[in-house]
């Protein structure tokens, strides 16, 4: 299955990126990680760019997590649990420079926003999808990982603690109703009009005073992500258990994973 790519669009100050890699749900490999980071400090130092809006190729997705394939290679360094950190950190420098792009950025969501797709998402200043799109992070039914304590941070902070907990200790999706009444969404529109819709949001921002959108979108940012507590130990334990193998074992098998608590 190809690596997928990230494409970028500049349009009248608007730049539109899209995950492209439909036929496996625009699930990010490490090419498109990387990428995306190139993309990322590209915008950075272009001061026309007055928004970023971000799409899933193929209407069915905007991203599916991270390609599970690239968990089979943890532990083959005799170690699986500094794997996992080392993924964990890899992931949130990714996140942190997608998260601290300086102008505005809207997420376009067409069905599943799920495990790494749901981070890029919530690290979007705004997000609009469309009625079919589903959230979540269902990692305690499939592969038995866990997230940094710098994602927990942004979900909560975006979806409140309780909804948090759900998506994550019962693996349940989150609809885009509900989504809209939690204030995660900006609007739910129809697939058919998503597209004129995100460009309406566009516009609305592209007119507005640019520095007061950088500094507030940064002083938020340092407000969320300010203290907060070293997870090594919870990561390390996560990645390194049994429970952790078999989710991936199983996951690339297509059955259902036997959890032991090991």
């Amino acid at each position: 299955m190809s690596d997928g790519t990230v494409h970028l669009t500049l349009d009248s100050g608007i730049a539109w990126i899209v995950f492209d890699r439909p036929q496996a749900r625009n699930a990010m490999t490490w090419t498109m990680y990387n990428q995306l980071a190139e993309i990322c400090e590209r915008l950075k130092s272009d001061p026309s760019v007055r928004v970023a809006v971000f799409r899933g190729a193929g209407g069915q997705a905007f991203v599916a997590g991270t390609d599970i394939a690239q968990f089979l290679e943890f532990g083959r360094s005799g170690d699986a649990g500094a794997d996992g950190i080392d993924y964990e950190q890899r992931i949130d420098q990714c996140l942190r420079g997608f998260a601290t792009l300086p102008m505005p950025t809207i997420a376009v969501v067409e069905g599943w926003a799920v495990g790494g797709g749901l981070a890029l998402a919530t690290g979007c200043d705004f997000r609009i999808a469309t009625p079919a799109s589903r959230f979540g992070v269902p990692i305690a039914r499939t592969l038995g990982n866990c997230l940094s304590i710098a994602n927990l941070a942004r979900l909560q902070n975006a979806f409140g603690a309780q909804r948090v907990k759900r998506m994550l200790l019962l693996s349940e999706m989150i609809d885009a109703n509900e989504a809209l009444a939690c204030g995660y969404l900006q609007q739910v529109a129809p697939a058919e009009s998503i597209e004129q819709a995100a460009r309406e949001l566009a516009a609305r921002l592209a007119a507005l005073a640019p520095i007061t959108q950088r500094v507030s979108k940064e002083g938020l940012r340092r407000l969320a992500s300010a203290n907060l507590p070293d997870d090594h130990d919870l990561v390390r334990l996560t990645y390194g258990s049994a429970d952790f193998r078999e989710g991936v074992a199983a996951f690339v098998a297509k059955r259902s994973p036997v959890w032991r608590g090991e």
